[in-house]
């Protein structure tokens, strides 16, 4: 397999479905298998679980044009990992410097919640992304579905390294860095704040020197 799915994607047949539902009410948007974002020698990963709905799926960039992608842009900015701008569109010019964005499933799943087989199903091309980064030395996984799906991309247990926001582990040649998803949901009830967000970039920095 290569690295991205292709836009057309057709394992996963409910995700199909709704791509295919999406297409329907919105033809102008991408609705397809969202590409992988950022600098092919990036030595930081960051991998979320599946492109949003009006998100990634909207845009077809990753994190682009829902609220989750505001944090976490600002916060690669903030903390050297991105320049320009982030307008929450595909066009805005931003830049990822040492930095890759990517998902564990590529095709915006219903009530964004992929099924644990559409997880595996997909789990070849996080796989592959993974092993082409030849620079790579950091993963952040966004949540413990993303933290799992890593994991198990690795070759190694969902149970390999530990969950919970900061918890980390060497994973193979990797250090694996676990965060709170930046979703609405956490940062509006104060799960996570920005500043423990940036805590982990900046943790992730230190680590790569």
């Amino acid at each position: 397999m290569t690295p991205e799915a292709p836009r057309d994607c057709p394992l996963c047949p409910r995700l199909v479905a709704y791509r295919q539902e999406n297409a329907a009410k919105a033809p102008d948007w991408f609705n397809g298998a969202a590409p992988s974002f950022g600098d092919p020698q990036a030595r930081l990963v960051v991998v979320g679980l599946a492109p949003g709905r009006t998100g990634a799926n909207r845009t077809g960039r990753p994190f682009t044009g829902d609220h989750a992608g505001v944090l976490l842009y600002e916060t690669l900015l903030a903390t050297g990992f991105a320049r320009g701008r982030y307008d929450a569109r595909p066009d805005d010019g931003l830049e990822l410097v040492d930095c890759l964005v990517t998902n564990a499933v590529r095709c915006a799943p219903p009530g964004n919640k992929p099924l644990p087989v559409e997880e595996a199903t997909c789990r070849p091309f996080l796989r592959d992304r993974l092993a082409a980064l030849p620079r790579l030395k950091v993963i952040v996984t966004l949540g413990d579905v993303s933290r799992r799906n890593v994991l198990k991309a690795l070759g190694l247990p969902g149970s390999a390294a530990p969950s919970g926001h900061a918890a980390e582990a060497e994973v193979g040649p990797y250090r694996l860095i676990n965060s709170y998803h930046c979703s609405r949901l956490n940062t509006n009830t104060g799960r996570l704040t920005p500043e423990m967000f940036r805590a982990i970039f900046e943790r992730a920095r230190d680590l790569i020197g």
